[in-house]
């Protein structure tokens, strides 16, 4: 027999977002039934179910940002609400047969790779322990809020949270409401909430670029013909995801288009601000593209109400009940909502992975950079593979694209080890690097690591780890084959001999 112990799950997926519904549903739709997907909280969503707060929505359309196995004629706009995109992933996860496979309050805490038996041990809510021959994550990297550490904060006696933990329970109505940081969240909740509140200070630090939302109702009849001819909905999926493509052009070939998108967004600004000096202090002041390009229609104006302040400024100091600004000019303040973005950069520590030799992933990444094979695979780390891992972000078009791209690689990846009898798997170091050294060259000078503005794109050292460097396509192409020649394949070991039977005396 073999001296391989047979694992508690074939597959472990870790999370409900879009990265565990899609690869669970695939491995279903395959026929593979032996995995489980372990998920926190008691209901799925992922990104979707955490963020909540006023006016959460979509950035990119609907109809791409989706699963193509999964279409959905039924979106009520262009750019879908939150709660809506929840409802979908729930509905495309119980109608693919997961139901069974999810165990809900089930945490992830850590995993640790056993070299003897070729298998993860893989630890639930601290203290319960399964085994799996393959884990998946699916956690991503927009997850862990940034709050930063302002001076004086623990003083502060009123109200905080951010975006991604919005308290419903707190009423705003009257409210003076100081919001730190003017990223994609911020410029959804503040007009939703700068009605309600009797002052609003709002804190930039770097004016984002911000161009009209083209955003609509999908009417009735509209509906009726997705429905009716889902041919029809597939081809609008495809001009959606060719228009989208198109805006790579502006990103990777020729980023002097990019000067039309900052005359739009220039004209946007004059257009819904009326005060000069508020319209110097939101035009950013770096190219477009090095921060992520915003889309709203109703933040400019929400700017321009006489109940709104935009500071500049740094914060000197928090207190009991007010924030001192650099200018030392003293602001009551009732309330703090952080719309500061996530720690995208920590994504190695909060999965909490040993691999082989005892090596953190976490610390690798923290001493040589977030790196991996195809975004996917990390050398050191057998049988572990990452969706949404290093530089398979974007900037310009649908992430679910990007993650069914990689969960095609997956999939060949443990057809691979079924067909060949393999225990485990890991990107050989040389591909590794030889790709990663690829990928940095095509991000080269781009916009996205040389733009003059400080963006969540790069780390520590200035290096962009975190978005994909050209066309979508590309990275379908990088993952529409599985090359064994650039893994080291571990087999299972050889059943061992019989014994003979004991002479009778």
């Amino acid at each position: 027999m073999y001296r391989d112990a047979a694992p508690d799950h074939e597959v472990v997926i870790v999370g409900t977002g879009f990265s565990g519904v899609g690869m669970g549903a695939n491995l279903k739709r395959s026929g593979n039934d032996d995995f489980v997907i372990l998920e926190k909280a008691e209901s799925i969503g992922g990104t979707w179910r955490e963020n909540h707060y006023p006016g959460c929505a979509c950035d990119v359309q609907s109809h791409l940002y989706s699963f193509s196995f999964a279409k959905n004629p039924g979106w009520s706009r262009m750019f879908a609400p939150q709660d809506e995109i929840r409802t979908y992933l729930e509905r495309t996860a119980f109608e693919g047969g997961l139901g069974p496979h999810i165990r809900f309050g089930a945490a992830f805490t850590g995993a640790e790779w056993d070299p003897a038996h070729g298998l993860w041990e893989i630890t639930v809510n601290g203290s319960e322990t399964i085994t799996a021959r393959a884990l998946v994550s699916g956690a991503g990297g927009l997850h862990i809020p940034s709050i930063p550490e302002l001076p004086g904060i623990g003083s502060f006696e009123g109200e905080s949270w951010h975006s991604a933990e919005w308290n419903h329970d707190y009423d705003l109505e009257g409210k003076r409401v100081a919001v730190i940081g003017t990223g994609a969240s911020a410029i959804q909740f503040v007009p939703q909430i700068a009605g309600k509140v009797a002052s609003l200070d709002l804190y930039q630090r770097t004016a984002p670029w911000v161009i009209p939302k083209p955003d609509r109702e999908v009417g009735a009849r509209e509906r009726r013909l997705y429905r009716r001819f889902p041919l029809l909905q597939g081809l609008y999926r495809q001009l959606l995801w060719l228009q989208y493509e198109l805006r790579g052009v502006a990103f990777t070939v020729e980023p002097r288009i990019l000067r039309i998108g900052e005359k739009l967004a220039a004209k946007h600004i004059h257009d819904q601000i009326s005060d000069p000096e508020l319209r110097r202090k939101v035009t950013p002041d770096y190219r477009m593209g090095c921060k992520r390009v915003l889309i709203s229609d109703d933040y400019y104006p929400a700017l321009d109400r006489d109940n709104v302040d935009v500071l500049t400024g740094g914060i000197a100091e928090v207190r009991a009940d007010s924030i001192v600004g650099d200018d030392g000019v003293e602001r009551p303040v009732d309330a703090i909502i952080y719309g500061t973005g996530f720690r995208i950069h920590d994504m190695g520590r909060a999965l909490n992975v040993t691999g082989r030799d005892g090596v953190e992933l976490g610390e690798l990444w923290e001493r040589e950079g977030m790196t991996a094979h195809r975004g996917t695979t990390v050398a050191g780390f057998p049988n572990l593979f990452i969706l949404q891992g290093p530089n398979v972000g974007l900037a310009h078009s649908s992430m679910i694209y990007m993650i069914e791209s990689q969960i095609t690689y997956v999939m060949a990846a443990l057809r691979t080890m079924r067909d060949r009898g393999l225990r485990a798997m890991e990107p050989r170091s040389e591909a590794q690097a030889a790709y990663n050294e690829w990928l940095q060259d095509q991000l080269g000078d781009s916009i996205w690591s040389n733009g003059g503005c400080r963006s969540w794109y790069l780390d520590d050292s200035g290096r962009n780890t975190t978005l994909w460097p050209t066309f979508t396509f590309r990275f379908r192409q990088q993952t529409a084959t599985f090359k064994p020649e650039e893994y080291v394949l571990e087999p299972h070991p050889a059943p061992a001999p019989e014994q003979p039977a004991p002479a009778a005396t």
